[in-house]
């Protein structure tokens, strides 16, 4: 899935002071988060390196030179480990810090560099992946502080893409989705039934378990199908 990634740095750009925003509002930074294990630091922690992570890509598609995202799953997980008990100013400070970072690299990348194909686990993909990765951390991730944002605030035009890219990733599933605000179906593995309706928002959030599912229809009437972990 493509798309211009210079609209997609604006559109991170508001939802990183989205973040903030919320950021703003909590007082217990050792509360718990909406991901089982984790504290509110912890996904403050996770959403600012993981700024610094695409900040890697960015160094890769502009020299050339192999710089994964993070050197691995351990280091990834030991630095948000050991960031997450800092005070709310310092989580709040560096989520700010990484996202200028962020937004400083992606913006200097000359034009071509956006072409340039990394070696993702995924399998390669264009440069111009970056921004869309980084704002679905950020959106997502929003979601899973557990304060006032949910998936009903998510900007429309993420609430598509999103659905898109995760019903192209639930192979495992057969079934149909059909969102209020499409005008068409959107068919997961084979498509088919059941159909599963409702907002793209409620969909979208359904199938990267962020939602139990409740506010969807299934048709014929029965019970939702088991979403597999969203990768």
């Amino acid at each position: 899935m493509t798309a211009d990634p210079l609209a997609l740095l604006a559109e991170l750009d508001r939802a990183t002071r989205r973040v903030l925003a919320t950021a703003e509002t909590l007082t217990d930074p050792s509360a718990p988060s909406a991901l089982p294990g984790w504290t509110q630091g912890h996904v403050l922690t996770h959403i600012a390196r993981n700024a610094d992570s695409m900040c890697n890509l960015v160094t890769w598609a502009r020299t050339g030179v192999e710089t994964p995202q993070y050197p691995s799953r351990e280091h990834r997980d030991k630095g948000i480990e050991a960031g997450a008990g800092r005070p709310l100013p310092e989580l709040i400070a560096d989520v700010r810090d990484s996202a200028d970072r962020f937004a400083s690299a992606a913006g200097d990348l000359p034009a071509e560099a956006w072409t340039f194909e990394l070696a993702l686990p995924g399998g390669p993909q264009k440069a111009a992946v970056i921004p869309w990765r980084r704002l679905r951390e950020v959106e997502v991730h929003h979601v899973d502080l557990g304060a006032r944002y949910t998936p009903a605030d998510w900007p429309e035009s993420f609430a598509h893409r999103l659905l898109h890219e995760a019903a192209k990733d639930q192979a495992g599933l057969s079934l149909t989705l059909r969102a209020d605000s499409l005008g068409h179906p959107v068919p997961v593995g084979s498509g088919g039934e059941p159909t599963i309706g409702g907002p793209a928002y409620a969909l979208a959030a359904w199938l990267i378990g962020r939602s139990s599912g409740t506010d969807l229809s299934v048709d014929p009437a029965g019970p939702l199908p088991t979403v597999p972990d969203w990768k």
